[in-house]
């Protein structure tokens, strides 16, 4: 029993991956691959060897997803929500569940991956490409993600979704018609120098609070948002603007590097009433070349610090 509960578990992290594409939410991911250990356990003594187990796996995962999406509801960014907005613009949220959540690396990309296997997933795990997803119906989605990320053949997507071929493929067709028309952001490569020093100097100046320095960084098109608030700005000098005004909490915060969404992620720390300093938001940055092209502020501490293994408070 212990060894096959093991045999399942080798596949969490490729299918927490999976379930992140089709769902858009770190936290829907991790139930949809819960309820997929559930299924498979309870079925395993029916699993008849015919395909690979990671096969099998992803067929009740990808199956997971489309009942939990057949309600409808599809999660966006601010920048899907409405206008570029002003410093001044009146603060307004969304529930956690209408947002794209990110996701940790570590949690969606397997340790056990060749190079090129982890940049492919790298890129299937950004903002933007998760984001144009949204904007696919649910078969249309598993159909894409199975083909073009699992390297499936139509007939295999066709037996896991129980559908002809031929719906494959027209599905598939379609889908990729619809990202076609979508800004799916650069592809992601390894970091150049360059952009590892952007990074460097990015902390750098944050952590001193130099606004000025942070704007030269940015691309004259940069985006900010904060989800869960609907507001988001463009431009250096609106951004500037925010972090010398309404964001101005954020002077003296601690920067800690993570990864997440295939791209530099930080965890921000304010300074706390108390002294130390306590969780603010989680930063996704995007890169297009040696500028920054977006900074994606997820706000929801409380949900997302413990999925990336990071503390809600940094000691004084």
């Amino acid at each position: 029993m212990s060894g096959s509960v093991a045999q399942l578990e080798e596949h969490r992290t490729a299918l927490t991956g999976h379930c992140y594409r089709m769902l858009g939410s770190v936290v829907d991911a991790d139930d949809a691959v819960q309820e997929t250990m559930v299924r498979a356990w309870r079925s395993l003594d029916r699993f008849d060897g015919r395909s690979s187990l990671r096969t099998w796996l992803y067929r009740i995962a990808t199956n997971v997803c489309l009942d939990e999406l057949a309600a409808g509801s599809r999660r966006m960014r601010p920048i899907e929500e409405g206008p570029v907005g002003t410093v001044d613009d009146q603060l307004e949220t969304r529930p956690r569940t209408h947002w794209l959540e990110p996701v940790p690396d570590a949690r969606a990309i397997p340790a056990d991956a060749d190079a090129s296997e982890q940049l492919a997933l790298r890129q299937s795990i950004r903002l933007a490409f998760v984001a144009a997803l949204q904007h696919l119906p649910p078969k249309q989605r598993a159909v894409l993600l199975l083909t073009e990320v699992l390297g499936w053949s139509a007939a295999e997507v066709a037996a896991c979704l129980e559908t002809s071929v031929a719906a494959v493929n027209s599905a598939l067709q379609r889908a990729r018609a619809t990202l076609a028309g979508r800004s799916l952001g650069e592809a992601r490569a390894p970091l150049s120098d360059a952009q590892s020093a952007l990074l460097e100097r990015y902390v750098d100046a944050f952590e001193r609070y130099d606004v000025d320095a942070l704007a030269t960084m940015l691309r004259d098109d940069a985006i900010l948002s904060m989800p869960p608030y609907t507001l988001w700005l463009r431009g250096p000098e609106a951004i500037r603007t925010w972090f010398l005004g309404r964001g101005a909490g954020c002077r003296g915060s601690r920067i800690v590097p993570t990864a997440a969404c295939g791209s530099p992620a930080f965890a921000q720390y304010r300074p706390a009433p108390e002294g130390g300093h306590r969780a603010w938001a989680l930063i996704v940055l995007d890169l297009s070349g040696d500028r920054i092209a977006s900074m994606t502020s997820f706000l929801d501490t409380e949900t997302l610090f413990p999925r990336f293994g990071l503390p809600l408070d940094l000691p004084a």
